[in-house]
């Protein structure tokens, strides 16, 4: 008589896995995540508040975000490697508290002092460079595998929700409230992504490992060749280079242009980067429940459907036909994010993983300004036509071609590992 295996009859019984969003530990970190966002999203806006009050002029609020960027790219680095060598949950709190230092700094030195100003800025940013790698890996030390996917999309999500709801909740603040108090309220934000998130399950490296480490410089190194060891991680990165520093460079210097010149209105302008965030809000969600089975080469895919942003400002279209390509191009987008920070999780050293992750964001986000810097010229040069068609072809073929990187189809040495 055939009886049923104990194993099968397990397996049936197990529960299935818990939601993310039920987790207090993550509800908390997810909570300063949401936080440090909305105080980042806020600032320029402020500050762009400061210039129509004659607070600011518009050569001063060009150095002080030039200080921000300057701060964050400086930060970045430097807290990847704190993140790895002490605790993380540490480095979110210093970062955040150095973010909010530097809010009443901006404050009192609005129309007074641009000096101070700038180096408020600067500290501003290097607050949000250093906590970025930290809240990278404390996600990893607070979700267990199983649940990052999910748990990076809430994060994901919570970053897009900022966009739209920081410079909107300002704008509303700001009918009753004067700059200077409202860069006191992103100080207060900061307090929140500094002291509401709490500790990891897991500890870095340096927990575990008291004896003397090495150097910053060659910590750093240890944490590039780290990365050297995952060949999709550099295709990856290669890929994230080409689209931010020529699609969204491109799209981001000829939308305006494009909006007011062809169609003779700033709705297109608005209307198409609202669908970008709402876009990439529904791929969050999408991406939160599925798995496709070749995890890299689907990302690669998403990534890739950026190039018809700028496919759609170069041709005569009705603009409908942008503002669908931006949506388009905000779903992919997030189809490539999370995935590639759940495996960053997943494939790469807990005791480096910072370091990675702050390698990651120096990249993508450093050579950024550069795009954005040579767009206009190459514009001027080449016209506008020719560099978005050249951006596009960009957009498509580099993750195309990063998709035949050996490891890249599944994110990982195995389709298994990705699977887990």
């Amino acid at each position: 008589m055939a009886t049923t295996p104990a194993p099968t009859a397990a397996k049936a019984d197990a529960p299935p896995p818990r939601s993310v969003l039920l987790d207090p530990a993550f509800l908390r970190l997810w909570a300063g995540t949401t936080a440090s966002g909305l105080a980042t999203w806020a600032l320029p806006f402020v500050l762009g508040l400061a210039v129509l009050h004659r607070d600011l002029g518009a050569a001063g609020l060009g150095l002080v975000l030039a200080a921000r960027t300057a701060g964050f790219l400086a930060a970045v680095a430097v807290g990847g490697v704190l993140a790895d060598r002490h605790s993380r949950r540490a480095v979110v709190l210093w970062s955040g508290l150095a973010a909010a230092v530097a809010a009443p700094l901006l404050a009192a030195g609005l129309g007074r002092s641009l000096v101070l100003m700038t180096a408020a800025a600067a500290l501003a940013g290097a607050g949000q460079g250093a906590c970025r790698p930290a809240f990278q890996a404390l996600t990893a030390e607070t979700v267990e595998p199983a649940r990052r996917q999910q748990a990076n999309a809430a994060m994901t999500m919570a970053v897009r929700s900022s966009t739209l709801a920081g410079p909107a909740l300002t704008a509303l603040l700001a009918a009753f409230l004067d700059v200077g108090t409202l860069l006191l309220g992103i100080g207060l934000l900061w307090l929140v992504a500094a002291l509401v998130p709490g500790k990891g399950a897991g500890t870095s490296g340096s927990a575990a490992e008291p004896a003397p480490r090495a150097g910053f410089r060659a910590e750093f190194l240890e944490g590039i060749r780290e990365a050297r060891r995952h060949p999709w991680f550099l295709a990856g990165l290669g890929a994230l280079v080409a689209v931010i520093a020529l699609g969204y460079s491109a799209t981001s210097v000829a939308l305006p242009l494009i909006s007011r010149d062809r169609y003779g209105t700033e709705w297109v302008l608005a209307a198409a980067m609202t669908a970008y965030t709402l876009g990439a809000l529904g791929g969050a969600l999408v991406i939160a429940r599925r798995r496709p089975r070749s995890q890299g080469w689907a990302a690669f895919a998403g990534l890739a459907v950026y190039g018809f942003a700028p496919l759609s400002l170069m041709l005569p279209v009705h603009p409908v036909v942008v503002v669908a390509a931006y949506a388009v191009a905000g779903i992919g987008i997030e189809l490539f994010n999370v995935p590639w920070f759940t495996a960053t999780q997943r494939e790469v050293a807990p005791d480096k993983l910072a370091r990675v992750s702050s390698l990651d964001f120096l990249v993508s986000y450093g050579l950024a300004p550069v795009g954005l810097a040579l767009i206009a010229p190459a514009i001027d040069a080449f016209g506008v036509t020719a560099v978005l068609a050249a951006c596009a072809a960009a957009c498509f073929l580099v993750p195309a071609a990063a998709a035949l990187v050996p490891t890249a189809r599944h994110f990982g040495r195995t389709a298994t590992a990705a699977a887990d």
